[in-house]
């Protein structure tokens, strides 16, 4: 009998502020985030600003999508929510970081939103898992 991968993923440090809800969720080869927070997972708190959040939520992506078995290439689609316009060029200097291949990169959407709590950004992903 084969052992069955859990559908729930977390990133260590991490959480939904105590709500019930995984980082993100593998079924197959499809993976998808929850709202991914600019968290410092060595401390559990937002970053100070728009940059330190970015650099936080592209790292918890980075750990999220490893602990699902998947990495950056991955990635097909990636939704950047902002609290205000002003955090977007932090987004797009991660986002370049990790897909710098203008010809390789997933889509993206950005919108504004209300986040809450101080978040300045959040990230969501959806990534396909090529099994070898």
């Amino acid at each position: 009998m084969q052992s069955r991968r859990p559908r729930s993923l977390e990133v260590p440090g991490v959480t939904h502020g105590g709500a019930p809800i995984p980082m993100g969720a593998r079924v197959g080869n499809m993976l998808y985030s929850s709202g991914i927070p600019g968290v410092d997972p060595s401390t559990g708190k937002l970053g100070a600003d728009a940059a330190s959040q970015a650099r936080f939520a592209f790292a918890n992506l980075r750990t999220l999508l490893q602990t699902g078995g998947a990495r950056l290439e991955h990635v097909v689609r990636l939704t950047a929510y902002l609290k205000d316009s002003s955090a977007r060029e932090h987004i797009n200097a991660e986002w370049l970081q990790c897909f710098p291949d203008p010809h390789d990169r997933p889509a993206r959407h950005t919108l504004v939103y209300d986040l809450q709590s101080g978040m300045l950004l959040q990230l969501e992903a959806v990534a396909v898992i090529e099994e070898s």
